[in-house]
């Protein structure tokens, strides 16, 4: 999230110096690197998966040993017009996790409240009722532990971020 926020920074401050001495920039070689840099700046951030930081804290969380629980798995091969509805669920799971880790006081706690945090944040941006009928809920999926659960998120993260 550290690293999004930065980027908004950076472009929003490359927005002001362009918009403010766009003319004079063009006459000088510096303005013209400086037009160079905000334009790759954006296309890296573009470029960027959303889903970047939750898939980095999946990975720290993988393999901890004092989370102990059986969570709804949505299945990775789901339709395309399901993959949000999915997300969604997974990110309902994690709720469950965070408060197991609360009630166990897990070495992993702080990476899986970063995981519902960021999740949360982006699909906040992206709100969709689920109005497709052939998307199933979270508690109609199959119960896995949390191995299971952690490894099917992962290659959903990694469906999407392609």
């Amino acid at each position: 999230q550290k690293t999004h926020l930065k980027n908004i920074c950076l472009q929003y401050q490359l927005y002001l110096l362009l918009k403010s001495h766009f003319l004079c920039l063009l006459k000088n070689e510096t303005g013209l690197i400086i037009i160079f840099l905000c334009a790759y700046v954006l296309k890296t951030a573009a470029g960027h998966c959303k889903w970047a930081e939750v898939l980095k804290d999946l990975e720290q969380i993988k393999t901890s040993r004092d989370i102990d629980v059986i969570l709804y798995t949505a299945n990775t091969d789901e339709d395309k017009e399901c993959q949000e509805p999915v997300m969604r669920c997974f990110f309902l799971e994690m709720k469950v996790i965070v408060q197991e880790c609360y009630i166990k006081n897990c070495s992993k706690t702080q990476d899986v409240v970063n995981i519902l945090k960021n999740g949360n944040a982006r699909l906040e941006n992206n709100k969709v009722s689920n109005t497709n009928t052939k998307c199933k809920e979270c508690e109609e999926y199959e119960e896995k532990n949390f191995t299971e659960f952690i490894h099917s998120f992962v290659k959903v993260i990694q469906k999407e971020c392609k």
